[in-house]
């Protein structure tokens, strides 16, 4: 057994058990996830399927959807496939780091709010963070066919979840390839990238009119790319924002939440200076989370945490670097300054998952109750949710979800009203808005607002709560 095996184990450990304490019980699903769990799931319809959206998690998720709707059994399963993932992906950097300093990365990376709400949701990010850590250590191991195999499949594993991260990813790994005159790394980077990609891509060509189409339609849904710099919108979104879109009207109340954020580039300089004969490994991973962060920090105008979880894991090791050459050189005093340091971190991480893990349970609470009060008004599958939250709440109800516009269009207007002659149909608006031209004589049904609403409301064609009472009205279409 390799030396920091042990600990590494028992940070993995510690990393799921916190999961189930803090974040699994009671805690209900997102709207991504929704999108993701319904393309695999047999009580759910799927969802529709938007451009820039790639179906490795959907893979992942597969085996908990099988068994239950229910979020919970979601949660358990992928809370134990992370922490299994955490203790692999690390595992690997202990033939090239110091046991102390992989294993206090492993235990700063799991530590973040972020990596701890993520662990048990069926999300990619956190998935590219582990392939990208397995790549790079790949990468730096002593070639061989299992270092190469490694390789690539570590590769397919971050385009299987996100295509383009694996691209801007393969970059300086491309680079140190070419740089040590290892062809054979090459060809199993690029044949992982290629193997990974090749899902998106053949969907691209059956789906969405080729591959150029479905680029430029998920760079519409993006907002577009170039020069659109997201530095404020990632430290205003710190403070527990699962996604901050558009982010320039959120003010900064907290920031000594976003501290160890604006700390982290520091550290990692440290541990690279600090390193010796060790830096390569260092400079290589500080060079890929460069790389991963790109399009998230310049390329778009929005933020979501979550984006940057393969450039956190990767920072991770030069930030453990830093800390485990200050355990050793400092004296008392300063050392007793870097332990409460460390412990006011660990305070401001628990107080943000708290916050963010109660939302999620306030969410499942909220769209049950709403799912129940539409199954009072006769919305029962085979049935239909379009408009605001269509997603979650078709999900909650077990029914599909269709929009007539935006992102998501997916349905006519005319398609949607000759299918409420078959089945169930709701379609929902938030906050007063009227319901559009072809929903004007739809009967309204006041319900209990969602999180972040002042009102919701259904509406539903005449005669559809008679016609759902009807099996099999019901069920025709």
């Amino acid at each position: 057994m390799a030396c920091g095996t042990r600990p590494l184990a028992v940070v993995a450990c510690l990393f799921t058990a916190v999961q189930f304490a803090l974040v699994v019980p009671g805690s209900g699903i997102g709207w991504d996830e929704a999108v993701y769990v319904s393309q695999v799931s047999p009580y759910v319809p799927a969802a529709f399927f938007s451009a820039p959206r790639a179906r490795g998690i959907t893979f992942l998720a597969a085996p908990a959807a099988a068994l239950s709707q229910d979020p919970t059994a979601l949660r358990i399963w992928f809370a134990l496939l992370s922490g299994a993932a955490l203790f692999g992906s690390f595992r690997l950097w202990l033939a090239i780091l110091r046991p102390a300093v992989v294993v206090s990365a492993a235990g700063l990376f799991a530590s973040l709010w972020i990596t701890l709400l993520y662990g048990s949701q069926a999300m990619p990010n956190l998935w590219v963070a582990y392939g990208a850590l397995a790549a790079v250590a790949c990468l730096l191991l002593p070639a061989s066919r299992g270092t190469h195999a490694g390789l690539a499949a570590a590769m397919a594993l971050v385009a299987l979840m996100r295509p383009s991260d694996a691209l801007w990813l393969a970059l300086p790994l491309a680079a140190a390839a070419l740089a040590s005159r290892a062809p054979g790394r090459l060809v199993a980077l690029t044949g992982g990238v290629a193997l990974g990609a090749l899902p998106w891509v053949v969907e691209a060509h059956l789906r969405y009119g080729g591959l150029t189409a479905r680029l430029h339609r998920a760079g519409e849904i993006q907002g577009g790319f170039g020069g659109q710099f997201a530095f404020g919108a990632q430290l205003r979104a710190l403070s527990g924002r699962t996604l901050c879109r558009p982010c320039s009207d959120v003010p900064l109340n907290h920031p000594e939440l976003a501290l160890w954020w604006l700390g982290l580039p520091v550290a990692v300089a440290a541990g690279i200076a600090v390193a010796r004969g060790r830096r390569r490994p260092l400079v290589l991973a500080t060079a890929a989370a460069a790389s991963v962060s790109v399009p998230y920090l310049f390329l778009i105008g929005y933020a979501a945490p979550r984006f940057l979880l393969p450039a956190y894991a990767l920072l991770a090791l030069p930030a453990a670097q830093a800390l485990v050459h200050a355990a050793r050189t400092w004296r008392r005093p300063a050392l007793a300054a870097l332990a409460f340091a460390l412990a006011g971190h660990l305070a401001v991480q628990y107080a943000v998952l708290d916050r963010a893990a109660d939302r999620y349970r306030l969410t499942r609470t909220a769209y049950a109750r709403t799912a129940q009060e539409l199954h009072g008004h006769g919305v029962r599958p085979p049935c239909t949710v379009s408009g605001h939250e269509a997603v979650r709440v078709a999900y909650a109800l077990g029914c599909s979800s269709r929009q007539v516009g935006g992102h998501d269009g997916s349905i006519g207007a005319g398609t949607l009203q000759a299918m409420a002659c078959l089945r169930p149909v709701v379609l929902l608006t938030s906050d007063g808005a009227p319901p559009p031209a072809y929903a004007r004589t739809w009967r309204p049904h006041g319900l209990s607002p969602l999180p972040g609403l002042r009102s919701l409301h259904a509406y539903l064609p005449p005669g559809c709560a008679d016609r759902a009472a009807t099996p099999r009205a019901a069920s025709t279409g």
